[in-house]
């Protein structure tokens, strides 16, 4: 069960990357949303929960693995993150590269309320959270690009 856990709350391995451990699991939900992005509507909305599901689980159980809070190793809510920032949006190269950029900046940057989501909430779902609501940020710029300035990526 140990290789499980470990398997799924480090993005397939992508957590063990020597360096930016959270771009490598960027990385990975950036070639899973290749392959499932084009399921739309409410399969593509099942994939985003079952990773967020499965991420949530994960990650509380390889946090305890791993002995403290949101382990750079864990990286299944960087692989959520990135199916989220690319949510409904048509595969293309530009496409991906607007999401991933805006999204890995979010994850970093932190503003509110990802930066008190991550210093408040523990567990399996804090770790998610603040990579959700860094995908939400990520996935508003885009509809406001798209919606105000008329610029689709």
């Amino acid at each position: 069960m140990r290789i499980l856990i470990l398997a799924l709350a480090t993005g397939g391995g992508s957590g063990y990357s020597p360096v930016a451990s959270g771009t490598a699991g960027s990385i990975v939900g950036l070639a899973l949303w290749a392959l499932v992005g084009g399921l739309g509507g409410l399969p593509y909305a099942g994939v985003c929960a079952a990773v967020i599901g499965v991420g949530i689980w994960a990650a509380g159980r390889a946090e305890r693995i791993f002995g403290r809070h949101d382990d750079g190793r864990i990286t299944i809510d960087e692989v959520a993150g990135m199916l989220l920032s690319l949510a409904s949006l048509p595969w293309r190269p530009e496409v991906a590269g607007v999401g991933f950029l805006l999204f890995r900046l979010f994850d970093i940057w932190k503003p509110f309320p990802v930066d008190w989501l991550d210093r408040h909430i523990k567990g399996g779902l804090g770790i998610m959270l603040d990579d959700i609501a860094a995908a939400l940020y990520a996935l508003a710029v885009i509809a406001i690009g798209e919606g105000v300035l008329g610029v689709r990526p």
